[in-house]
């Protein structure tokens, strides 16, 4: 089994900043894709940032140039590191990853608890 714990949200005002963390551990012989979601309430979860296995990055483009996703491989965590955030970035934010427990098992997706964030104006 895999566990992903989140931790870094809380309140924080326009234009402040907040790091979130996302550890996973378990039965983890390989993390492939690993990102954050965001749900904000009466809207439908979307994705906020993503990072394979590489270097590559993908972003959406309502935080692009604001928020960088980072993956410390060794410790299967991935960083979310939010500037100059905005009321509506207020969300539950999720955690997301595509592990392998063995070399010869499928990839399986696992999310985190979720984490809030809220913007205040």
């Amino acid at each position: 089994q895999v566990q992903l714990v989140e931790s870094g949200g809380g309140l924080v005002q326009a234009g402040g900043s907040l790091r979130l963390s996302c550890a996973a551990s378990g039965s983890i012989f390989r993390t492939d894709a690993m990102g954050w979601y965001r749900q904000a309430p009466g809207k439908q979860r979307e994705l906020v940032a993503i990072i394979p296995s590489g270097t590559s990055t993908n972003y959406a483009d309502s935080v692009k140039g604001r928020f960088t996703i980072s993956r410390d491989n060794a410790k299967n965590t991935v960083y979310l590191q939010m500037n100059s955030l905005k009321p509506e970035d207020t969300a539950v934010y999720y955690c997301y990853a595509v592990v392998r427990t063995t070399y010869f098992s499928n990839s399986v997706a696992y999310w985190g608890q979720g984490t809030q964030v809220t913007v205040s104006s």
